[in-house]
């Protein structure tokens, strides 16, 4: 083997790159294998189109803070970011209400919208404000989230154990509100697009809302400045990044992990411990030889892939576009009319007067299908943004493999996807980001698949792990993979140990 390291990290996941991050701060010789993971956009004729939505959820978790706190970045970061008012705004039949991050104006928003639910909505929120602060004092817990062993489990379930709504993952918080009120569809759809599993427990419901009403904060640059500000901290502490390399198989002898093979690579890169952004499934294709005890995989909860995260990107002329659109909407259409829920997302468009509009569908097999979502889609923006269609200049999924639409000539012309390959574009249909639902997750239904995978020395922390809890359980997950590896050296627990208390200090 040419070269040996403590930890080899595969993907560039929020997840991932944090638990890398965080090893490197603390003295492991870390490498960050790119896993074939594509950048969040790609480009045609120099205008940028999104692969996937990506909203910073995680401002405010209490996870997110330490990790800053340790990585000594929080001023950093600070600068990096800008509060969003509104935090968000909400289109549909009838309403049009803003979020802002002031208390009075969101009630002055309720009043005019939702006059007639106005008390039973402030006590909702007093109830998401007592069980997000709970949460924030069991995150703030030096424990491991899910937890594997029986001693992991005691801290675990003694951190949770003020959290009440956790024990009661089937309440409805929303009891006081009928069945099809706006309000109710409201915390529904942001904890679906806010959340990587289908099945929402009330805890995970209050907490993936929450994260939308306690504060968004935007970045300029989006996914791709987080992506940089995280692989930076890597290489700064002495870690080692490669984007363009994939691990194409794992070298393991007596069921542990002893190398990983690189594409292209002649030796194999010899390593310590593995750490995956993917699911349990991909890791272990990468390890054919390695026999599942079958006890072992009796105890694996299954996930299944029940929703997929379709994006569509519109530049349009900005007339087309009220100007006090936020920039993060949701449209919510109406099913009976074979319309979608949307996540949109404005900015500055390509050209003078013109804006783009990154658009995010969760397609199931009951919405459109594929090969209809992208009109579906602009159909759902159309009922509320009235003349969008006529307005609408380039329109592209990087997910249906059809052709990009080209309006700018008067009518429509269909660009073949060979014009989008120059710009990091494909050929086929790219594979769409799943929501999972998860049968047999653990820890009151937070937890789905293990941190520890069965292949000693391998672990997870993606979207698979805590999904119910979206951005901030990939963040929960990659602080405790890296917590269990540094406790396996007793000096660089220390010096953990050490850092975390000067961030409590500070």
């Amino acid at each position: 083997m040419s070269k040996h390291y403590d930890v080899v990290v595969l993907g560039l996941g929020l997840g991932p790159l944090l638990a890398a991050a965080l090893l490197s701060r603390r003295s492991w010789r870390v490498l960050v294998v790119g896993q074939g993971a594509r950048p969040p956009t790609y480009t045609f004729e120099d205008v940028a189109l999104s692969r996937r939505a990506f909203t910073l959820l995680f401002g405010s978790s209490p996870v997110w803070t330490r990790a800053l706190g340790e990585l000594a970045q929080s001023m950093t970061f600070r600068r990096k970011t800008r509060a969003l008012s509104p935090m968000f705004q909400v289109l549909s039949d009838g309403l049009r209400l803003d979020v802002p991050p002031d208390l009075e104006l969101f009630g002055a928003e309720i009043d005019r919208e939702l006059f007639a639910q106005r008390r039973a909505t402030d006590e909702l929120y007093a109830e998401l404000g007592r069980i997000n602060g709970e949460a924030d004092l069991a995150f703030e817990k030096d424990v491991t989230w899910p937890p594997g062993t029986f001693w992991e489990r005691r801290e675990t379930r003694r951190a949770l154990s003020d959290v009440g709504i956790a024990k009661e993952p089937e309440r409805d918080l929303l009891a006081d509100f009928p069945s099809r009120h706006a309000l109710r569809r409201i915390v529904f759809e942001t904890g679906r697009h806010g959340s990587d599993a289908t099945l929402l427990p009330s805890f995970a419901l209050a907490r993936v809302h929450g994260s939308f009403t306690r504060g968004v904060l935007s970045l300029s640059g989006g996914e791709a400045e987080l992506t940089d500000f995280l692989i930076e901290r890597v290489r700064a502490q002495g870690g080692e990044v490669r984007p363009q390399d994939r691990a194409v198989s794992i070298v393991q002898r007596g069921g542990k992990v002893r190398a990983v093979e690189i594409d292209g690579k002649v030796e194999p890169v010899g390593v310590g411990f593995l750490v995956s952004g993917g699911t349990l499934e991909e890791l272990l294709r990468l390890a054919p030889t390695f026999p599942v005890p079958r006890k072992v995989a009796d105890t694996f909860p299954e996930l299944v892939a029940e929703e997929q995260r379709m994006a569509v990107t519109l530049v349009v002329r900005e007339e087309a576009i009220p100007p006090p659109l936020g920039a993060e909407v949701f449209v919510l259409g109406e099913s009976s009319r074979a319309e979608l829920s949307v996540h949109v997302q404005r900015s500055p468009g390509p050209w003078p007067g013109t804006v783009t509009l990154a658009c995010e569908a969760l397609l199931s097999d009951a919405t459109p299908r594929l090969s209809k979502a992208r009109e579906a889609v602009v159909a759902t923006l159309a009922a509320q943004l009235p003349f969008l269609e006529r307005h609408v200049l380039l329109c592209d999924s990087p997910h249906d493999g059809r052709p990009l639409w080209d309006f700018r000539g008067g009518s429509r012309v269909d660009v073949d996807r060979v014009h989008l390959r120059q710009g990091g574009g494909a050929l086929e249909a790219e594979s769409m980001i799943p929501r999972y639902r998860v049968a047999g997750g653990e820890l009151f239904g937070l937890g789905a698949e293990p941190l520890r995978a069965p292949l000693e020395g391998a672990f997870l922390c993606g979207k698979s792990v805590l999904p119910a809890l979206g951005q901030e359980g990939e963040l929960l997950a990659a602080t405790s993979v890296a917590r269990i590896i540094t406790r396996t050296d007793g000096q660089k627990e220390k010096m953990r140990r050490e850092m975390w208390s000067k961030v409590d200090i500070a």
